[in-house]
Formats: structure tokens, C-alpha cells, sequence
């Protein structure tokens, strides 16, 4: 049984290693260090994190200012809430000012789905990556978590990271890989279709090739763990060596993943593309197992997609 670890926590053991030799790294938090799993680095660093309490456009604000003092801060708050409560300071404090602020949404996407629409965030993609000069991250198991804190640490710049709540199975066998933010990564190789997924929709995809492959279907699954900047190359070769592409995403089918691959896909060598996402309509409330059912986000489905586009 592969191993289940919540990305959140995660985050927490490799800035609570990294800030031991680097004491500018700073955490913030709006009343989430229990949801984020910050109250290791709290209790360990305490002069290096600050408790905003419910208030996520001021703890944009402080975090902008703490990185003009050369601090490198990393905000979590829930995703929902920071994405669109503070969209405002993101553009202007972070991106627009230029400021070295790490955006943590927690619980991302339907995570808190029992909690419905008011605690989704399924429309964050479309908006963050929208900003100039923001990046946008989604890593999709424990391995890449700690990859991609350890380059965020280094990277000088803004950025949006959205994780979800729950364990997750992991994807990679281990840690021991080039991550590169902008670069995706290639988890299969095939030739039939390519399977575009993020975050915790990799696992969904890996599952779904092994099913195609059942079904004599070779299918290239490709990580885009960064949707900002993104992986253009990739997208232009999978279409040119494979004809068509089906993107899954825990986000909206309008401005996410799915409308990422396209643009480049209709510019550059036009294929079918499917979007596999949310419809365009609050979603249901319910696990996130129960929700990414009741929306087709599922091997199975993916499946029955690709044998369509294959004409069988």
C-alpha cells in the first residue's frame, strides 16, 4: 500500500528543516495553523511566525512587507478564502510590487467538500494565473511536495501553491528527481492519447492509463505541476505525437488547466482536446471521492473518453 501523507504537513517538516539554516523564512498564518499543519514550525520558530488570525488581505499586506525587509514569507491560509478574499493585495502587494511572497492555498479545490460552495476553491486557478508575474504550482504526492518547497524557498518571485487536505497517494517512488518549476514531467510515456493532469489528478490519470493500457491503449500521462509558467513544449509535442489530449483538474473547467493546454494546443498544432473538470455550476457538497464521482473525475471515465476520441 503506498503511502498517504497530507501535502500540508509535508510543507511543515521541510520549512521547519530548511529554516534551521535559513532564518528568513518566515510563516504566516490567518487562524489556520491547525489547517495548514504549521504548529510544528510555530512551536519550533516562534520569532519566525506570525498568527494574522481571520484577516486574509492584511496577512498579504504583512507578508509583502516582510519580503521588502528581505524576509522570504510563506503565507497559508485556506485556499478558498485567500484566493478570492485577497485577490486585491495579490495583485498589487505580490505581483505588481514584485514582492518574494509564497501564497499557500490549504485544502485546495473540493477538499472541505462537505462544506459546499462558499469553502470550494475551484475557481483559483483561473484567476491566479491570470496575474503577471505569479506563479502557479499544484505538486500531486509528498515527493513533489518537498521538491517544490525547497525550489519555492530558492525562488525569488511570487507564487500561488494550492494543496489539498487529505492524504494522498504517493505518484513518485521517490524524491530523487530533477524538479524544475515551468518543466512538467512525464509519469508515461504513449502514443495514442496524452492524459494532462495536476496536483492530486495525477493519481487519477496514472490509474486511468493503466485501465487504457488493459484496453490496448497507449497513453502519455504528463504531470503539469506548474500551471504558471507552463510547460508549453510538452503540451506542442504531446499533441504532434499523440493527436489528442484529455486534461483533468480539481478546478473549474473554465480558466484552469484545461483552458491552459488549449490555448497552446488551438496555437500551435490544433487536436482535439477534452476538458475533464467541475461543470459550470456550484458543486455538490460531499467527500472529495464523492464529488470527483458525481463529476466523472475517475479512471473509468477518463477511459471511456479516450476510447471515444479513438473512435472505439
Amino acid at each position: 500500500m503506498a503511502n498517504k501523507i497530507p501535502n500540508r504537513q509535508v510543507i511543515c517538516d521541510t520549512l521547519l528543516k530548511l529554516a534551521e539554516e535559513d532564518r528568513d523564512i518566515m510563516v504566516l498564518a490567518s487562524d489556520s495553523r491547525g489547517s495548514a499543519a504549521m504548529a510544528p514550525f510555530a512551536n519550533t520558530y516562534p520569532e519566525q511566525f506570525v498568527e494574522v488570525g481571520i484577516a486574509e488581505q492584511n496577512i498579504v499586506g504583512i507578508s509583502a512587507g516582510l519580503a521588502h525587509s528581505g524576509k522570504k514569507p510563506f503565507v497559508t491560509s485556506p485556499a478558498c478564502f485567500l484566493s478570492m478574499r485577497s485577490i486585491e493585495q495579490i495583485k498589487v502587494d505580490v505581483a505588481y510590487s514584485g514582492t518574494n511572497v509564497k501564497l499557500v492555498g490549504i485544502s485546495g479545490g473540493v477538499s472541505y467538500g462537505a462544506l459546499g460552495m462558499s469553502h470550494h476553491s475551484v475557481q483559483d486557478l483561473a484567476v491566479m494565473r491570470a496575474i503577471p508575474g505569479l506563479a502557479v504550482v499544484l505538486p500531486a504526492d509528498r515527493h513533489e511536495t518537498k521538491k517544490m518547497t525547497e525550489a519555492l524557498v530558492d525562488y525569488e518571485g511570487g507564487a500561488y501553491i494550492r494543496i489539498g487536505r487529505n492524504p494522498v497517494e504517493d505518484v513518485y517512488e521517490s524524491d530523487e528527481y530533477e524538479f524544475v518549476l515551468g518543466k512538467a514531467v512525464t509519469m508515461r510515456e504513449g502514443t495514442d492519447v496524452t492524459i494532462i493532469a495536476a496536483g492530486e489528478t495525477v493519481r487519477v490519470a496514472l490509474d486511468a492509463e493503466a485501465a487504457l493500457q488493459e484496453a490496448g491503449v497507449s497513453a502519455r500521462v504528463i504531470n503539469m505541476h506548474t500551471i504558471k509558467p507552463l510547460d508549453e513544449e510538452a503540451i506542442v509535442n504531446a499533441a504532434r505525437e499523440t493527436g489528442r489530449i484529455i486534461t483533468v483538474e480539481e478546478h473549474s473547467v473554465h480558466g484552469g488547466l484545461g483552458a491552459a493546454v488549449a490555448e497552446v494546443v488551438v496555437q500551435n498544432h490544433p487536436v482535439p482536446v477534452r476538458i475533464l473538470g467541475i461543470p459550470d455550476e456550484p458543486a455538490i457538497a460531499g467527500k472529495t471521492s464523492e464529488v470527483f464521482e458525481h463529476y466523472g473525475i475517475s479512471a473509468d471515465n477518463i477511459k471511456r473518453i479516450a476510447l471515444e476520441l479513438l473512435g472505439r
